[in-house]
């Protein structure tokens, strides 16, 4: 990996990357490589979880180019969303012509739009990790009253089970490593979310899963 490529991490950055997003994710999964090591298996591993539920209403938090939502809009699910690049949202829309795409910082918290209606699961596959873990913990707690009846957060990215885990795959990715991201490490977060589950699936990327209690 070329030191810089998942380097933009502001909306004009995404929607440079939007063309080409797919292809760099694809590779460094293929390669078993950080940062997208495991990112098919967690997709697929969501997408199986959210359609053994009865529910049928789903909110993805940074859909990008909604390679896993636009599965789900297929079966007939209703999908709701939030990213903050106008390109990401331009080719998702082609593919989900009915979802409901909001365009917006979720830095700063959801659109007021999508924190008027609950959900029977809140996805974000490699979108979190731009928050920092105070920010984190923060959104969580606010999704956590969205959710319907047996509704349950889906959280598929970058993270560790321990912070020992992120120092080991720090010093192996060298200067390929990211300071500007805030990657998950489960030991920390779970003291703020104790029903939090964590699994991992690649030597740098796990599928955590909240539900409401």
């Amino acid at each position: 990996m070329k030191k810089g490529t998942y380097r933009m991490l502001n909306s004009n950055g995404f929607n440079v990357w939007a063309e080409s997003y797919d292809k760099s994710v694809r590779v460094s999964d293929e390669r078993d490589t950080y940062p997208f090591a495991g990112y098919t298996a967690i997709l697929q591993e969501i997408d199986r979880r959210v359609q053994s539920c009865a529910g049928k209403t789903v909110l993805d938090i940074g859909f990008g180019t909604a390679t896993l939502t636009s599965k789900l809009y297929d079966q007939g699910y209703q999908i709701y969303g939030q990213d903050f690049s106008g390109e990401m949202i331009k080719q998702a829309q082609k593919k989900m012509p009915q979802a409901r795409l909001y365009q917006g910082d979720f830095s700063h918290g959801l659109v007021p739009e999508l924190k008027q209606l609950t959900y029977d699961a809140v996805i974000a596959t490699y979108s979190l990790h731009h928050l920092t873990d105070t920010q984190k913990v923060r959104f969580l707690n606010d999704l956590l009253p969205l959710l319907k009846e047996n509704g349950c957060v889906y959280i598929g990215d970058v993270a560790f089970a321990t912070r020992d885990e992120w120092e080991a795959c720090k010093a192996k990715a060298g200067d390929g490593w990211d300071e500007t991201e805030c990657y998950f490490v489960y030991d920390e977060l779970k003291k703020f979310f104790p029903a939090l589950q964590f699994e991992p699936m690649s030597s740098c990327a796990g599928l955590f899963t909240l539900k409401k209690t």
